[in-house]
């Protein structure tokens, strides 16, 4: 099998701790400049926003000088730019940083903080905030969280090992241990493991359960109740799109302050932070496969509805 050949390092430095935007010209291409295969592949960009990228000398090949406006179109080619950075609204919570050394970084994650850039959140991202507080600009995820889930997660110091650390999570050898807060169903018989096929199709917001083999497991045991709220532990097997928020719900029991399950109540304004997502990441348990360290770490984060639920309730 022939193998792909890695594409040449950035040219442009990163901005804000974000990485310039790569882009690989389709080999089957038929456009006629580098330009007008941008304009039509960069369809939710302001009008006039490409060629002005062009103009300023902003879209560069792998030498890092400009590409002209007029340049043919070459099946192959790289060019990076910088995208334009979305308004975001910073999100008011800092990430911890649980333990670092010259090949991990493991962080303890806020609510409402995306783990890596994606779609409107880009800036404000634990990647980015963790690569200008520490001054680390090549780390990366080795997994993530969703954004409105908080705790823990594993980022990679060096590019070249991040292959081994994913590798963890791929073949499943990260023990992973979640928290949520929940109603508490007297009928509900637990401990449980939940097994279901899970779709999450792109565009759509929320994942849904459909017939087939199963490809996500959980087991849910309950760690203790009281005042009609119950505290679970969630110990996943496999790590599908929000599939522990989707077991509970199915359950009946879905987490508190999710605005995706049981049903779509619409995304969280930018800017409203109360009432977080009651789901946390708790526990990261793993052999690291650089230095054979057994590792374990626990989230210093206490789910606010189990601790105060008033508070939480009240947004405080």
């Amino acid at each position: 099998m022939r193998r792909r050949t890695p594409p040449p390092p950035a040219p442009l430095p990163q901005r804000h701790g974000v990485d310039p935007v790569r882009v690989r010209l389709p080999v089957d291409g038929t456009w006629a400049t580098v330009r007008e295969h941008l304009v039509e592949r960069l369809t939710g960009a302001a009008p006039g926003a490409v060629a002005s990228m062009f103009d300023a000398g902003l879209v560069v090949g792998a030498d890092g000088r400009p590409v002209s406006p007029e340049a043919p179109y070459r099946p192959g080619m790289f060019v990076w730019f910088h995208r334009e950075l979305p308004a975001e609204v910073p999100v008011p919570f800092p990430v911890e940083v649980v333990h670092r050394d010259e090949h991990i970084v493991v962080a303890d994650k806020p609510h409402f903080l995306a783990t890596t850039p994606r779609g409107s959140h880009v800036a404000e991202t634990a990647l980015a905030r963790l690569r200008r507080e520490l001054d680390l600009p090549e780390l990366t995820a080795a997994h993530r969280l969703d954004r409105l889930t908080a705790g823990l997660v594993l980022f990679t110091v060096r590019p070249a090992e991040r292959g081994a650390y994913q590798t963890l999570f791929r073949d499943r050898l990260v023990r992973k241990e979640y928290e949520a807060v929940a109603r508490y169903d007297p009928a509900l018989v637990l401990p449980r493991t939940v097994r279901s096929r899970i779709v999450k199709e792109r565009g759509v917001p929320a994942a849904r359960e459909v017939a087939g083999e199963p490809n996500a497991e959980t087991r849910v045991e309950l760690v203790g109740h009281r005042g009609g709220l119950a505290r679970y532990r969630l110990l996943p097997a496999t790590g599908q799109t929000h599939q522990l928020r989707v077991h509970l719900s199915a359950l009946g029991v879905p987490v508190l302050g999710d605005p995706l399950y049981p049903e779509v109540t619409g995304p969280v304004p930018a800017g409203d932070f109360r009432r977080p997502l009651q789901l946390l990441a708790r526990r990261l348990e793993f052999t690291d496969p650089v230095t054979g360290t057994e590792h374990t770490f626990v989230t210093g984060r206490a789910l606010r509805a189990w601790t105060s639920y008033e508070a939480w309730t009240a947004g405080d």
